[in-house]
């Protein structure tokens, strides 16, 4: 079957990328995942052995028989469950899990029954932020992703040159994100032209912004990056005042001179709050 350019389709074909992949998610008995792209589902069969309880959203509609074909028992047992849609367009919270399985639902402080889930994927280069973003930034958040992107994204996100970005400050506001291997380019089919890396998301949460909004934390980081060759407090006057700017860094004893990507995950969420409650 021919890969269709326009998705962004490379199928995964190395048997231990997919072997890496479930090993970090995770993933055990009893679990529900939702994969992305399942695409001639080969990732797709290695987690159905691991006795989850599969949620497969694929956008190519020539690939949903194929499947079909390939996982007619498990669909028939309620172990699969296969979605032709686009899921940057698709509402998780609508989904009808299969709720034998025991970890599927927990009840929130508020006592509102929540979905839980493992997202893991191989997903196309160009939707990498949209998908995260999707997820992270979601009221129904998953407990973690475990996911192969391009090997510079992932390097970018857990920060391996130790200068943070809008990204990875992004992604550390909601988990603790981990490049397990790497998977070289000859691992798909159509080959990509650069390497891929597997990112493993943990601990996802929202507990980092109970003190403030994701909009505020947002605001600040944007600013704070806005213009590379200045520091950090000339590049926050543009969203708050210079006393306020003052105080802030004088409480977290943080040098004026620092620039953005110099600041860790934790002490940029120190800053937000100091700043948005002074």
């Amino acid at each position: 079957m021919k890969a269709k350019k326009s998705l962004g389709q490379h199928f995964l074909t190395s048997e231990a990328a997919v072997h890496h992949m479930v090993t970090a998610s995770g993933v055990q008995n009893g679990d529900t995942v939702l994969e992305i792209g399942p695409g001639k589902g080969v990732l797709t069969k290695a987690l159905l052995a691991t006795g989850a309880q599969v949620i497969a959203v694929e956008k190519d509609y020539t690939l949903i028989p194929v499947l079909e074909e390939k996982f007619k028992t498990e669909i028939e047992n309620k172990q699969l469950t296969l979605i032709h849609g686009d899921i940057l367009k698709f509402d998780i919270t609508t989904l009808k899990i299969n709720q034998s399985k025991g970890s599927t639902l927990q009840s929130n402080s508020k006592g509102r029954t929540l979905l839980t889930f493992k997202v893991v994927a191989n997903i196309p280069y160009y939707i990498t932020g949209e998908i995260m973003r999707l997820f992270l930034e979601s009221n129904t958040q998953p407990e973690s992703m475990t996911l192969l992107v391009q090997k510079e994204v992932a390097e970018r996100i857990v920060a391996r040159d130790k200068k943070e970005s809008v990204l990875s400050l992004s992604i550390k506001l909601f988990g603790t994100p981990s490049v397990i291997c790497i998977v070289k380019r000859g691992s798909f089919f159509p080959i990509p032209n650069v390497d891929s890396a597997i990112i493993h998301i943990a601990d996802i949460s929202q507990k980092n912004i109970s003190e403030f909004t994701a909009v505020q934390f947002f605001t600040a980081v944007k600013a704070g990056f806005a213009h590379k060759r200045k520091k950090l407090i000339s590049n926050l006057e543009s969203v708050y005042k210079k006393s306020t700017l003052t105080h802030a860094f004088s409480k977290l004893s943080l040098n004026q001179n620092t620039r953005s990507e110099e600041v860790s995950s934790s002490l940029w969420i120190n800053l937000i709050q100091i700043l948005n409650y002074h």
